[in-house]
């Protein structure tokens, strides 16, 4: 089957990965563009796990202002070269996580990021709440285990859904930047100020 270049160069625009890789993956998905972008996607994911090893020995440090003033945000995110650190694929990727920061005030990068002080604070709130409630003794620990997991995805920053569009996870964005930047990028640390806070 003969795929049309107009598709090949509308996947790479998209995805920014290289052409053939493009051409094969619209191959493979019988010339449907959203089927080979999810394609793209998933096999950027596998390709992430395979460069998350690779030293990180550059990056920069972006940050948003909201328009009125009120909230801010700063994000130290990483990468293997400084030619990366300088492209605007990078910068954009940058700009996209301070904005989404400064919107949804994460508490942490990922799980290992939370104070465990906080996680036992939520499990004992939960727990009084189901009790309150009357839920049956036995069920009680699976619901707060639940509970915990739900409260751990809302605020670890590489798990939430992307202000922007919330189909993606931030851990899913990254790993598209890493796909499409071909280097290991990191979210290092970010921080959050809220006028009066």
């Amino acid at each position: 089957m003969g795929i049309p270049a107009k598709d090949v160069k509308e996947l790479r625009e998209r995805t920014g990965v290289g052409m053939m890789e493009c051409k094969k993956a619209l191959e493979e998905a019988g010339g449907d563009i959203d089927k080979a972008l999810d394609n793209l996607r998933k096999s950027g994911a596998a390709k992430a796990v395979k460069k998350a090893g690779r030293e990180i020995k550059e990056g920069a440090i972006g940050s948003y202002v909201h328009f009125n003033g009120r909230v801010a945000s700063m994000v130290e995110l990483g990468c293997e070269t400084d030619f990366v650190a300088r492209s605007d694929d990078f910068k954009a990727l940058l700009h996209d996580l301070c904005l989404h920061v400064a919107s949804v005030d994460p508490k942490a990068v990922d799980e290992t990021g939370l104070d465990p002080a906080l996680i036992e604070k939520e499990k004992e709130v939960y727990l009084e709440q189901l009790k309150a409630e009357g839920k049956p003794e036995h069920m009680l620990e699976k619901i707060v285990e639940g509970r915990v997991e739900k409260f751990k995805r809302d605020n670890c920053l590489l798990d939430q859904p992307f202000v922007k569009d919330d189909k993606r996870s931030i851990r899913e964005l990254v790993q598209d930047g890493i796909q499409k930047m071909g280097e290991n990028i990191t979210v290092r640390r970010f921080v959050r100020y809220q006028f009066g806070e």
